[in-house]
């Protein structure tokens, strides 16, 4: 009976700890990338574009150096962008789409994250797009105002 309950607390111990665990997150303690970015792209299929994008940090998500931002692009002449991005450190994911639906304008990019040498927060991303016009990618590399 000993070992059954040695092997019964072992095994709820290893239950518990991840859940204890994920219950108690670490503060936040990398870069804030939030705010507003100045944006300079190529689009595969439209050319050179400008745009802002703002990055608002979502601080219940966001722990260590890990984060998760509300995302939006505007595009002057052409409309709005929302959608999400989470940081690991200097490496962003973004997930983005048209408001739009008719326009299947929607992706995922990569991004890097670094300063300019003065000094200003910047972003490098490379997006891929399925559905837009049969498939698209691009660049665009935005700095913090």
């Amino acid at each position: 009976m000993r070992q059954f309950l040695g092997v019964a607390y072992a095994a709820v111990s290893l239950f518990l700890t991840p859940t204890a665990l994920a219950q108690t997150p670490v503060p936040f303690t990398g870069r804030d990338l939030s705010g507003t970015y100045a944006c300079t792209g190529v689009d595969g299929h439209e050319g050179p574009y400008t745009s802002t994008v703002t990055l608002e940090m979502d601080k219940a998500q966001s722990h260590g150096v890990r984060a998760g931002y509300h995302f939006k692009m505007e595009v002057p002449n052409y409309g709005t962008y929302r959608g999400v991005a989470t940081a690991d450190g200097d490496v962003m994911a973004i997930t983005f789409a048209h408001e739009d639906p008719a326009t299947q304008d929607y992706g995922t990019g990569i991004a890097k994250v670094a300063k300019t040498k003065d000094g200003k927060l910047r972003f490098d991303k490379f997006y891929y797009e399925e559905a837009y016009k049969g498939g698209n990618t691009g660049t665009e590399s935005c700095i913090r105002d």
